[in-house]
């Protein structure tokens, strides 16, 4: 799993490319949780995102929870429909904020 971050406008864009499963969320929470390190605000950009499991949404869960504490905002835009289907299924559209575009959630965090 790849993933680039980005400071842009109030929050911090990390986009992973791959697949989120057991065997990429071990690196992937790493590197998350090095680049949330003082950031607030996060907008994950899941536009190069094939494919989520239940260690992948662990990672989400761990985030949200983790900007929540620092009274920031959490959201995912660019979610592909199988993405976003195991999002719905699990019940994460019901906790994280999710908006279709990146310039969409740069303008929900700038509000």
């Amino acid at each position: 799993m790849e993933l680039t971050a980005i400071h842009q406008g109030p929050a911090l864009v990390i986009a992973p490319q791959g697949r989120l499963d057991s065997t990429t969320a071990p690196a992937f929470e790493k590197q998350l949780l090095e680049h949330l390190a003082g950031q607030s605000n996060l907008i994950l950009d899941f536009s190069g995102l094939d494919f989520i499991s239940s260690a992948g949404l662990r990672v989400l869960l761990l985030a949200a929870k983790r900007i929540g504490r620092d009274d920031g905002r959490f959201l995912l835009c660019e979610v592909s429909p199988p993405v976003r289907e195991v999002l719905e299924i699990s019940g994460f559209l019901g906790m994280i904020e999710v908006v279709g575009s990146r310039d969409e959630a740069l303008a929900e965090m700038s509000s």
